[in-house]
């Protein structure tokens, strides 16, 4: 997090104004690289597989679908006798009247009587009769003469053609007495009857055909499903599951899936009596054949049940990995209406959610395109959960299960490029704007985002996703007590401002933004460290007064918290416009200093690490403004707490003392309370960031004569040389820090006090290596690496080294 600028002092090689030069990029590249990494928040697994968990908003309300039930053969609705055609028909415009003869011997008696004359039974009221039946238009018919059955009605031939052939001679004219006032249906045409024949015809070849694959193929299976289920169904679970696959396949080889198939019901109501016999096994086959026949309405929601109740027990999972039924969910999630289907699709994507929850499964369900399929899904769901929709309520709580299949997936790495492909990121942005009050929604999908956005691609497609910022503002602060949700949405910010100036600006733009992030922060410290006025967050009533004593997990979930927070304002702290702003805020700097004093490193290493880094980010920006200048000796006396710890505490420490000690106050601190012999034994350290942070402080200290003595008392100048001789070759910027160090120790003829004559030696000749450009470029092993070492070079340690190597030269 370090910026690795000019120390500013008497000598500062100059930089070419012109262009950027590779000096300007290694800089910023060191600034870059210095990350403050943290753990991602853990996402806890759910111990039981339940519709809605126990913490969930809805886990006390009556009207949420419940994970519990039963599913029997008597829970389904009868099916119909014969597939529904799926378009609704529009009312008749007239009510069809029947000629019915006037008897006088018996007035009440009005049933019809057969017209004299055959013939007109075919031109009018039987064909009339024949399309009212065939339509279904009449709810109900007129009596009949004679109890007729049903079937015999339908197989019976077509009378036309038998009264034709037969009394083709002998008609008498119709008599027309009882049907005055009515014209009778003109005679059709010859094309048209010739239409109406080859139709009929058709028909009755297909249906012809149906009748022999259900006679001959169906009909067996179904009646060794039923023999088999009463006889020992326990026994016989194996073959009951490939009865239902070969019927599965007869019916698909047939064309007779879906609502295609006339006796369709029959097939159904043998499958629904066996799911009686209770096997999950046994019940997946027939969910995914009744699936694939389009079961509609209480029958749907019943089969949603069924495979759902069976996915909350994991011993199942492999019977999912051996079945085709999660292609029939994906099926029914991407055609079914959610305003006429929305509890079995909820049921449905509630299945998929638990599947996901298995490695084996979750590779499955990408490989099915369950991305594509919830994507569509959630563009289905937006019109619906707007606030005061009459299906707001069941959007919701399809999403909530969408949401966790979704955090169950992005645990996977092969799931990224569907993310982005779907475009699901923006998506899940606008779930959120519907959803804002829902906090189970609100967590899965910061979830989500908290994942992915650790991805670079994945950072780069959030941080374009319009207004994101500002609604994770009003996010933080409308469920600021509820850590889960905060916690990770602050290690999304963190993300998304790493690596990122102008995410680091519209954050800072953000309405309310500064101001809602600096709350959590006084509101998050203070949990635990002093009496807070409100009622502390997910706390029931007590009737004790006191104050209960905090969990230690508790404690470092708050903590996790504020590590999440002080991040994000570490990396915001790096724009030059807004360092300066946050530099300058009070409330900003006075709570990074109560961290420093409230807490320990043993406790809260990385917590102070995060406050030490933001602190020497905003030490940057100097302005008049600057609060962190104008208690820079609070700061340095709270950094000697980290020189006592860790390596990481200790480097970071040394970066403060780095910018703070460019004032006189602050070095003659660093001078008095003995911290110089600390910062001159880094130099001994085998890493370079530790060696370039403690030089930057030596040089800053160099500027005061007596403290050169006592530096020079140290063996600081024996050390800065043996650092050039490590590191200088591989890195230019390191060597010319140090060179500048050895500038400022060496002033006013110094050279002779700070290295004798062998230590002189010895650096000259490093020196004279690392002037030659041959030798200086050696270590660069393509052209590439080449060009990028010797600009660094040219720029970075040239001009320092050679001013340098000319003062220790002897006169001769």
């Amino acid at each position: 997090m370090e910026r690795k600028r000019e120390i500013a002092g008497p000598f500062t090689p100059r930089r070419s104004a012109l262009r950027k030069t590779s000096a300007a990029i290694v800089s910023e590249a060191r600034q870059s690289l210095r990350t403050l990494s943290t753990q991602r928040p853990f996402t806890p697994r759910d111990e039981h597989r339940q519709l809605f968990g126990e913490s969930s908003v809805r886990a006390n309300r009556d009207n949420r679908p419940p994970s519990t039930f039963s599913v029997h053969a008597g829970s389904f609705d009868a099916p119909d006798s014969r597939p529904g055609s799926g378009t609704r028909l529009s009312p008749l415009r007239h009510k069809p009247t029947f000629p019915v003869p006037y008897n006088a011997e018996d007035p009440v008696k009005t049933h019809p009587k057969p017209p004299s004359d055959p013939l007109e039974v075919k031109r009018g009221v039987a064909v009339t009769r024949a399309r009212l039946l065939r339509a279904g238009s009449l709810t109900t018919l007129p009596p009949l003469e004679r109890h007729t059955d049903v079937k015999e009605l339908i197989q019976k031939p077509d009378p036309e053609q038998k009264q034709q052939s037969a009394k083709g001679k002998d008609r008498r004219p119709p008599s027309t007495d009882h049907i005055e006032g009515h014209s009778c249906p003109p005679k059709p045409g010859p094309r048209r009857t010739a239409k109406l024949e080859n139709g009929e015809r058709r028909a009755n070849m297909e249906e012809d055909a149906e009748s022999l694959v259900w006679n001959n193929k169906i009909v067996p299976l179904l009646q060794e499903l039923g023999s088999m289920a009463a006889g020992r169904p326990e026994d016989s679970v194996d073959r009951l599951c490939n009865l239902c696959d070969s019927l599965h396949g007869i019916l698909a080889e047939q064309d007779m899936l879906g609502r295609r198939c006339k006796r369709r019901a029959g097939i159904l109501r043998t499958l629904f009596r066996l799911i009686d016999l209770n096997s999950a096994q046994l019940n997946l086959h027939i969910a995914k054949l009744c699936l694939a026949l389009c079961v509609s309405g209480n029958n749907l929601l019943n089969i949603c049940k069924l495979i759902f109740k069976i996915s909350q027990s994991e011993s199942n999972d492999v019977l999912f990995q051996n079945n085709s039924v999660i292609d029939s969910l994906l099926g029914v999630l991407s055609s079914e209406d959610v305003s006429a289907s929305g509890e079995a699709l909820l049921y449905c994507v509630a299945t998929l959610k638990f599947l996901s929850g298995n490695s084996g499964l979750l590779r499955l369900l990408l490989a099915k395109n369950c991305i594509g399929v919830a994507q569509q899904l959630i563009q289905r769901l937006h019109p619906l959960s707007m606030q005061g929709d009459t299906h707001f309520t069941t959007a919701g709580q399809i999403l909530v299960q969408l949401t966790a299949t979704l955090r169950n997936l992005a645990d996977y790495p092969e799931s990224r490029p569907l993310f982005l492909s779907y475009v699901v990121l923006s998506e899940l942005c606008v779930v959120l704007r519907h959803h804002r009050e829902d906090q189970y929604i609100c967590t899965n999908i910061a979830r989500i985002y908290s994942k992915l956005s650790s991805y670079s691609e994945c950072c780069l497609a959030l941080a374009q996703t319009p207004g994101c910022y500002q609604l994770f503002i009003e996010l933080l602060s409308k469920h600021q007590r509820k850590q889960d949700l905060v916690v990770r949405l602050l290690f999304i910010l963190g993300n998304l401002t790493s690596e990122s100036d102008e995410a680091r600006q519209l954050l800072f733009r953000c309405k309310g933004g500064v101001d809602t992030l600096l709350r959590l922060y006084h509101s998050y410290q203070r949990r635990d460290n002093s009496p807070v006025s409100h009622t502390p967050p997910e706390k029931e009533p007590r009737a004790s007064s006191r104050k209960p004593p905090s969990l230690p997990g508790s404690v470092r979930e708050d903590e996790d918290v504020l590590v999440k927070l002080v991040r994000v304002l570490a990396y915001m702290s790096i724009h030059p416009a807004v360092g300066p702003a946050l530099a300058a805020n009070m409330a900003c700097v006075q709570l990074l200093m109560e961290t420093l004093e409230l807490r320990s490193v043993p406790e809260s290493e990385e917590l102070l690490l995060n406050v030490a880094a933001t602190i020497n980010n905003l030490s940057f920006h100097q302005g008049e403004r600057s609060l962190v200048r104008d208690n820079r000796l609070t700061i340095a006396k709270l950094m000697l707490l980290l020189l006592s710890s860790s390596m990481d505490a200790i480097l970071e420490a040394t970066r403060v003392y780095g910018n703070l000690s460019q004032s006189k106050d602050v070095r003659d601190f660093i001078m008095q309370n003995k911290v110089y012999p600390f910062v001159v034994i880094l130099l001994d350290s085998k890493s370079s960031e530790v060696c370039f942070s403690a030089c930057g402080v030596v040089t800053n200290l160099a500027l005061d004569p007596p403290s050169r003595v006592a530096l020079s008392l140290e063996g600081a100048a024996a050390k800065l040389a043996d650092c050039l001789r490590d590191f200088g070759p591989g890195d230019w910027q390191l060597a010319g820090q140090v060179c500048q160090s050895l500038w400022k120790l060496t002033e006013q003829g110094g050279s002779e006090r700070v290295l004798d004559t062998h230590e002189r030696e010895a650096l000259l000749e490093i020196l004279t290596t690392c002037l030659d450009e041959e030798e200086a470029l050696q270590w660069a092993v393509s052209d590439g690496t080449r060009d990028f070492h010797k600009a660094c070079w040219e720029s970075e340690f040239l001009p320092v080294a050679q001013k340098l190597i000319n003062r220790l030269q002897p006169l001769d």
